[in-house]
């Protein structure tokens, strides 16, 4: 594990916490493989109740659907590691929460659960921002594959997806 990834972690999150407070945006988290990771890593900001709502750590498939809403469907068709998982995470973020920014991740850590179409270290993203009420959510999506061990595949998913939400607050992506 890189020895930077900490100063990483809070470079990331203080960027995330000006532009949030900046837009006067809230920011909320879904979360499956990273376990909180995002939430804690935001929340060492101090000040963070001005611009952190809440955060689902939804580990298992059946709180994915009762608690955020996702379609059994999409985890039977695609799996829990998914983008159409990821997103519908998202999307049931903001839907459940006073936020109007959402980020969600689900993958598979390892050391086990990993096979040939997604093997360990595979992670799924979901980057969601709704500015007004009246308009449906804008969502990206994305899948990557990190290296190392079950802390390392983590620490590089919860860095990636406060990376994301910085390039979407700073409007680096097409909103």
């Amino acid at each position: 594990m890189s020895n930077d990834w900490p100063a990483q972690l809070w470079r990331s999150a203080q960027q995330l916490a000006e532009l949030l407070q900046r837009e006067r945006l809230m920011l909320a988290t879904a979360e499956s493989c990273t376990a909180g990771g995002i939430a804690f890593a935001v929340t060492q900001i101090p000040g963070s109740s001005a611009w952190f709502d809440r955060g689902y750590v939804t580990y298992s498939n059946d709180s994915k659907l009762k608690v955020l809403g996702v379609s059994p469907v999409y985890l039977r068709d695609y799996g829990a590691v998914s983008e159409p998982v990821a997103r519908s995470m998202a999307l049931g973020c903001l839907n459940h929460s006073a936020a109007q920014v959402a980020v969600a991740a689900t993958g598979i850590a390892g050391p086990d659960g990993g096979s040939e179409a997604k093997p360990v270290g595979t992670v799924c993203f979901a980057w969601a921002i709704r500015r007004d009420p009246t308009v449906a959510p804008w969502v990206r999506t994305a899948t990557r594959l990190f290296d190392g061990d079950r802390a390392a595949v983590r620490t590089q998913a919860v860095l990636e997806a406060l990376d994301g939400l910085n390039a979407l607050l700073e409007q680096r992506v097409d909103v």
